[in-house]
């Protein structure tokens, strides 16, 4: 029986648009809730979450193993159900201890997310599809979690039990979401070129994979790049630009509408070029971005300085649009088959560690010299860029070109046959 792949598109993205709906509902307070339960300060709080996310990479390397072994479906939906349980257990948290045993499965869960969703996606679209229904899942959840944030106000308008609907809804959220995925089951991959490949020697194969493993160092300034909005641009507002506290929420909400609404169109777009050349435009938009945010220093208050930053964010939300689902479509491409799970779990980590290092790395740098740390990470961006397209070269031809070359004439064709009919 043939599956429909308009069927399993809507079955996925309902399931992406619930499970962003429930965390937007719980990430902007995870840390006030435990707060409000245990009565704990809240930088032992933080101290507890960030020590649970540290020990949750250790799932990074184990969720690939799994991967391959067995599916990214049945990872994928595992990690669903361990969340949700823990997620469950949160209303009876009323210490230090019992929090770090309630927040370690989810930081597990949360951890293995990342390579199982590419796996996933790899297996259920190919080609300029991938990269579609990336762009349309980029676009979904950060509506689903603007929704998400929604309803979670709503929940606490009413008394303080609705930090308890909150914890239950994302509980719910998580189940119906792995619900959703776990009835799609992909089909039978292609045989690869040359006869099936061994899945022996585990990451022996991923470290002998040097082309990989440059996309994924690569990777590694870009992603501190991506933090800049959440960690260091709210401070550098606030402290060195001396702009109003509410220009920081003016400034996310531009970031993510932009991404909500231009996504899927940049993506149709992108998909008639190398996926390389746009990754590496989007980190090079990035560079541009920090340079005027560094120039904007210098800028007294005013006028020009508030459109100045405006702009800024806009350029950075255009290195985004460029860069995110793109670069994912290209690293789920030019990993393996056999051995997806296991080169998507190390791709991560370019994820993972700038994620967990970020708070302190970026603090530190805006306390040497905001300026110089605007400067450092255009340098960075700027060098991923380069080296991407160095790379290019070296990577699978089909992970470059979302439609190969040689299928581009007839794919013309088609288009103007069917615009003549």
């Amino acid at each position: 029986m043939t599956r429909k792949p308009s069927s399993v598109r809507f079955k996925y993205m309902l399931g992406m648009v619930v499970d962003a709906t429930g965390s937007g509902m719980y990430l902007p307070l995870s840390l006030l809730y435990f707060h409000h339960v245990t009565d704990l300060p809240l930088t032992q709080v933080g101290a507890i979450v960030t020590a649970a996310s540290v020990i949750g990479l250790v799932s990074n390397p184990i969720a690939g193993v799994l991967i391959d072994r067995f599916s990214a479906r049945a990872v994928l939906v595992g990690g669903y159900v361990l969340r949700a349980a823990a997620f469950c257990t949160y209303p009876v948290v009323d210490n230090g201890v019992a929090m770090f045993a309630v927040v370690l499965p989810v930081a597990l869960g949360d951890t293995s997310y990342p390579p199982a969703i590419q796996s996933f996606v790899a297996e259920i679209v190919q080609g300029t599809e991938r990269d579609k229904l990336l762009a349309l899942q980029r676009s979904l959840r950060n509506a689903g979690l603007g929704v998400g944030g929604l309803l979670a106000g709503a929940a606490l308008a009413l008394d303080e039990s609705g930090f308890y609907y909150v914890v239950l809804g994302a509980a719910a959220g998580y189940l119906l979401s792995g619900a959703l995925l776990s009835s799609i089951r992909p089909g039978t991959p292609a045989q690869p070129a040359g006869g099936r490949v061994s899945r022996k020697g585990g990451y022996r194969m991923v470290a002998r994979n040097r082309p990989f493993l440059g996309l994924t160092l690569l990777n590694i300034p870009t992603a501190f790049a991506y933090m800049v909005l959440s960690v260091a641009l709210p401070v550098y507002v606030m402290r060195e630009l001396d702009a109003p506290v509410s220009l920081v929420g003016i400034l996310y909400a531009v970031n993510t509408v932009g991404i909500a609404v231009l996504q899927i169109p940049v993506t149709r777009v992108l998909v008639r070029y190398r996926r390389t050349r746009a990754v590496a435009l989007g980190a090079s938009i990035f560079a541009l971005s920090f340079v005027t945010f560094a120039v904007l220093g210098s800028l007294s208050t005013g006028a020009a300085l508030i459109a100045g930053v405006f702009a800024a964010t806009a350029a950075f939300t255009a290195g985004e649009l460029l860069h995110g689902a793109t670069a994912s479509a290209l690293v789920a491409q030019a990993a393996p088959e056999e051995t997806r799970g296991r080169h998507l779990a190390v791709y991560q980590l370019s994820w993972a560690v700038p994620i967990a290092l970020a708070p302190t790395v970026l603090t530190a740098l805006l306390s040497l010299s905001a300026t110089g740390m605007w400067l450092l990470l255009a340098a960075a961006t700027t060098g991923s860029a380069l080296g991407v397209l160095r790379l290019e070269h070296r990577l699978p031809r089909a992970a470059v070109y979302p439609v190969p070359p040689e299928a581009e004439p007839a794919l013309t064709k088609t288009s103007s046959i069917r615009k003549v009919a």
